[in-house]
C-alpha cells in the first residue's frame, strides 16, 4: 500500500447559511461538520492530514486541535486554490491523497475507503467519488465510454442535453496521485466567470494528458450531501439522526420511536436498553445496560450504569450508577455523583454532589454542595442551604441519617451517622451521631384569638 494523505477543504465562509457560525462549524447530532469528517479522515490509514482554513481559522484549529496539520487559504479562490495552500506540506510527496470537503459530514470511513481502494484497483492518477442522484440538476456529469472508463466530466451548465439526461453526479470527493495533483494544480487557470480556479478542472488537465481517469460509485447519494444552507443543514442531521440511531438498534438497543429520539454520534449505549421518545442523548454518553431512558430525557455527557431508569428529567456531565431511580421532573446538574440504588423524586435538584448507596430524596428536594452518604432518607422539602451570598458550603449527611420534611441545613454543616433531625427544622450547627436534633419555635396556641381578632375590627 503507498502513502496516503487527505485534505480536507473547510475555508469557506458559508454566505448561504447565513449565520456569524463559520459554515463548517454548523453541528450535526451535536458535533460541527469538520469534526465528524475529520473523524471519519482519520479512520483511515493515513500519513497526513491537511486541512485548509480561512474563514473562522482560529476556531476551526480549536475545534480541530493537533489532529492535522493547517494551511490558510486567505484569499478564498476556488477549490483548486485551496488545495494549492496545502503544497507546503505535500507537494513533493509519494503517494494518494483524497480531498474531500468540510461541509459534506455524512461521508463515512468505509466509503472513503472504498474509493481510495478503487483509485489503486485502476491504477488511475484520479478518481472521482460519484453518486445516482434521482434529480442531477446542478450538478457535474460523469460521462463514460462503453467500457465504463470515464470520458469527462462535464459541469451541469456545460453539458448537452443527452448529458443532462445522465444521473451520476460528481460528488466533490476525489483521489489523486499526490505528485500528478500538485503537478496539474499549476496549469489551472482561472479563466472563468468567477474568477477563481477550480479543482475538477485538474480531471480535465490529467485526461488531456492521457492519464486514466477513473470513478468510484457509492450505493448511497444520501451519504455525499453537502450543506450549504440551513435546509441542507436540516436534511444532514435527520439523515446522521437515522444512521445513529439504527446502529444502536442493530446493537440491541429499543428505541421507541426513532424518529423522535435524538442521540450523539459519540454516546454509547447498552443492549436491553429501552430508550422512549422525546429523549435527547448528547454527547459523550455512556449508558449501561438494561436501562430506561425517557420519555422527555435530556442526557449530556453521563456515565450511567446498568439497570437505571431515568424519566422526564434531565442530567448533565454527572457519574450515575446502576439500580437508580431518578424522574420524573429531576434536574442532576454537572459534577454530581449518584450511587448504586439511589432513589431521586420528582422535582428534585442535585447539583455537585454525592448520594451513596440506597439513599433517597423522593420529592421537593435541593441538594447543593453536599456529601449524602449511604441509606440516607431525605424528606419532602429538604434544602442544603449552600449559598450566603458570596460564598457556596459544604452540607456534609452521614450514613444511616433521616432528615424530616421540610428541613434548611445550613452550610457548613455536618448532620452526623443515624442522626434524626426533626421535620421543619433549620440546623446551623452539627448534629452529633445518633442524636435527635429539633431546631424549630415552639408551638403556641393562642385560645380564642380570631374571636377577639374580630370583636377588635368591628
Amino acid at each position: 500500500m503507498d502513502n496516503r494523505y487527505a485534505v480536507i477543504l473547510a475555508a469557506g465562509q458559508g454566505t448561504r447559511m447565513k449565520s456569524s457560525l463559520y459554515k463548517v462549524l454548523h453541528p450535526v447530532c451535536g458535533k460541527p461538520m469538520v469534526q465528524h469528517v475529520l473523524d471519519q479522515v482519520t479512520q483511515l490509514t493515513l500519513s497526513k492530514v491537511v486541512t485548509i482554513v480561512g474563514h473562522g481559522a482560529e476556531k476551526v484549529k480549536s475545534e480541530l486541535g493537533d489532529r492535522t496539520e493547517y494551511a490558510l487559504q486567505s484569499e478564498q479562490l476556488g477549490t483548486a486554490h485551496a488545495v494549492m495552500q496545502a503544497a507546503p506540506f505535500l507537494e513533493d510527496e509519494e503517494g494518494t491523497t483524497i480531498v474531500i470537503c468540510g461541509d459534506t459530514p455524512l461521508i463515512p470511513a468505509e466509503t472513503m475507503s472504498a474509493l481510495l481502494a478503487h483509485h489503486q484497483e485502476t491504477n488511475a492518477k484520479a478518481t472521482i467519488l460519484t453518486a445516482n442522484a434521482e434529480d442531477p440538476t446542478g450538478y457535474g456529469r460523469i460521462v463514460r465510454n462503453q467500457e465504463g472508463t470515464v470520458e469527462k466530466n462535464v459541469e451541469h451548465k456545460d453539458a448537452s442535453e443527452d448529458e443532462r439526461k445522465i444521473t451520476e453526479i460528481n460528488t466533490g470527493t476525489y483521489c489523486f496521485d499526490n505528485k500528478e495533483l500538485f503537478k496539474a494544480l499549476k496549469n489551472v487557470s482561472n479563466d472563468n466567470v468567477q474568477g477563481e480556479y477550480y479543482l475538477p478542472d485538474v480531471i480535465e488537465i490529467l485526461k488531456k494528458e492521457g492519464k486514466v481517469i477513473s470513478a468510484y460509485q457509492t450505493a448511497s447519494f444520501e451519504e455525499t450531501l453537502g450543506v450549504n444552507d440551513r435546509i441542507a443543514l436540516s436534511q444532514a442531521e435527520k439523515l446522521m439522526k437515522q444512521r445513529i440511531n439504527k446502529e444502536h438498534m442493530r446493537n440491541g438497543v429499543t428505541i421507541i420511536d426513532s424518529d423522535n429520539t435524538y442521540i450523539s454520534v459519540d454516546a454509547k449505549i447498552g443492549r436491553d436498553t429501552t430508550i422512549y421518545p422525546g429523549t435527547m442523548i448528547i454527547g459523550e454518553t455512556v449508558i449501561g445496560e438494561e436501562c430506561v431512558i425517557g420519555p422527555n430525557t435530556e442526557i449530556k455527557n453521563c456515565n450511567i450504569g446498568h439497570k437505571t431508569t431515568i424519566r422526564q428529567s434531565v442530567a448533565h456531565d454527572s457519574e450515575i450508577g446502576s439500580e437508580v431511580q431518578i424522574g420524573p421532573f429531576a434536574h442532576i446538574r454537572p459534577s454530581s455523583h449518584i450511587s448504586d440504588e439511589v432513589k431521586i423524586g420528582n422535582f428534585v435538584e442535585i447539583k455537585k454532589s454525592s448520594m451513596g448507596k440506597g439513599s433517597k430524596a423522593s420529592h421537593l428536594s435541593y441538594i447543593g454542595d453536599a456529601e449524602v452518604g449511604s441509606d440516607v432518607n431525605l424528606g419532602c422539602g429538604s434544602i442544603t442551604v449552600n449559598y450566603d451570598g458570596k460564598n457556596k458550603f459544604l452540607t456534609k449527611i452521614e450514613d444511616g441519617a433521616f432528615i424530616g420534611c421540610n428541613s434548611n441545613l445550613i452550610a457548613p454543616v455536618t448532620v452526623g451517622k443515624g442522626a434524626y433531625v426533626a421535620a421543619g427544622s433549620t440546623v446551623t450547627n452539627d448534629v452529633p451521631e445518633k442524636a435527635l436534633t429539633v431546631a424549630r419555635a415552639r408551638q403556641v396556641n393562642k385560645e380564642n384569638y380570631v374571636d377577639r381578632l374580630n370583636h377588635k375590627n368591628s
